[in-house]
């Protein structure tokens, strides 16, 4: 059985997107492509949601987010309970997100990431399992921080 993943972009990364969406095709797995299918700009945030949410929810093991730099895609994917979204800009920093924080959303800026970095970046973040560990403790820090204001005390319901 193939691997779903989410994946999604703004008008910004929309060539890119494609290749990525092709490439997951070549290495077995099954991209859902939520969107844009046209160059006519769009607010990124809507479909960083999009994805963000089908992995808070569990939809979806894991995602993918770009946009003309991939700074905007980061923010708003962050903002969902259990999305750790990365924006990796080389093959280190894409390992580093598994092996360390458990990204399970990857982050590419269209505009700043060619497509063989692309690919390589992929690539290495598929392929590093989370290290697990003393990284533990740290995750449960982050989902303790998304379910509590530190400003206020007040709990999310």
């Amino acid at each position: 059985m193939k691997t779903k993943i989410a994946i999604a972009s703004d008008h910004g990364a929309l060539e890119l997107k494609n290749k990525v969406v092709n490439r997951l095709v070549e290495l077995g797995y099954e991209p859902e492509d939520m969107g844009v299918h046209e160059d006519t700009s769009v607010d990124y945030p809507d479909y960083a949601a999009k994805v963000a949410e089908s992995v808070s929810s569990k939809r979806f093991k894991k995602g993918i987010l770009l946009c003309g730099t991939g700074i905007g895609m980061s923010i708003t994917a962050n903002k969902f309970p259990g999305v750790r979204a990365t924006l990796a800009y080389d093959n280190y920093t894409a390992k580093m997100s598994r092996l360390h924080n458990d990204s399970n959303i990857l982050v590419m800026g269209g505009r700043t990431t060619s497509e063989e970095a692309a690919y390589d970046i992929l690539e290495a973040w598929l392929n590093t399992p989370y290290e697990g560990g003393r990284h533990d403790e740290r995750i449960r820090k982050i989902s303790e921080l998304e379910n509590n204001f530190p400003i206020t005390g007040e709990k999310r319901q």
